[in-house]
């Protein structure tokens, strides 16, 4: 009987690592919202089309593709199964992936809901992200990130409250 386990560069946190994972998400949420930035959530997928060319080709290689539901062979004829070209098939069979940081995932998002924003914009997520790297001693497949920006300003004075967000975080 082989042995429960989790996936290479994945991790679980206990009750104790998860009190305090919380307090520091918790207090950069409270420095946050000490500077006017509002929260928002995305999708941990989306659609390929969203994601791929902007990481550039290196990053576009450490983003997990997601199989179509169904019949991901669809549309692939036996030609090109025998061709074991992995890249050619998942272009065909994967239409979505998971979120490879927070930015791409934002910009879709402000242009999705340009209407529906009151610019300037500040917002901050703090969720997973995932690259499909190898892992390596302190480096994970699975992992949040903690993003702030502000769109539709040029003011310097966004770039200091956001230097001033991480003092204070620190602190």
């Amino acid at each position: 009987m082989q042995k429960p386990s989790i996936p290479k560069g994945t991790r679980d946190f206990s009750p104790e690592e998860m009190v305090k994972r919380n307090y520091i998400f918790n207090t950069i949420r409270e420095v946050y919202h000490l500077y006017g930035f509002q929260q928002i959530e995305t999708p941990a997928m989306e659609n390929l089309s969203t994601l791929m060319g902007k990481y550039g080709e290196e990053g576009d290689k450490l983003l997990f593709k997601i199989l179509n539901s169904g019949d991901c062979f669809s549309g692939i004829t036996d030609e090109e199964l025998s061709e074991r070209n992995a890249v050619r098939f998942g272009m065909k069979a994967c239409e979505k992936g998971l979120r490879y940081d927070l930015t791409v995932p934002f910009a879709r998002y402000v242009v999705q809901h340009r209407n529906d924003i009151a610019f300037p914009f500040k917002r901050y997520q703090i969720q997973p992200v995932w690259r499909a790297d190898r892992p390596q001693k302190g480096r994970y497949r699975e992992f949040y990130q903690c993003d702030g920006d502000v769109v539709g300003s040029d003011s310097l004075v966004n770039e200091v409250e956001l230097i001033q967000i991480m003092d204070e975080v620190f602190r």
